[in-house]
């Protein structure tokens, strides 16, 4: 997972890209459009993802288990427990996500 996901954040580098993120089903960020300045991932699973943005802001996510690659050039990871439930979420992408 580690490679294949480090190669898809790296193409969102010097560009800008939309995020969709959420813990839990409380809290959600949706369509913030940033521009991508560095992307790294960390730990040997779960992982940790960090994105900097502009040069001047940080989103960082933990506990993630799980990544699907779409054909639009969106990534997905997602943290899921030992019951199946998503508790974290990233969503990345080049153009809007529906609202």
């Amino acid at each position: 997972m580690k490679s294949k996901v480090e190669t898809e954040l790296q193409a969102f580098i010097g560009s800008d890209a939309y995020i969709h993120s959420e813990a839990t089903s409380f809290v959600f960020v949706r369509n913030c459009k940033v521009n991508v300045t560095h992307a790294f991932i960390a730990g040997e699973g779960p992982f940790r993802v960090a994105l900097r943005f502009d040069g001047h802001g940080w989103l960082r996510m933990e506990a993630l288990t799980h990544y699907e690659i779409y054909a639009n050039g969106r990534l997905l990871l997602a943290g899921y427990d030992d019951r199946g439930r998503m508790n974290v979420a990233l969503h990345i992408g080049k153009e809007p996500f529906p609202e």
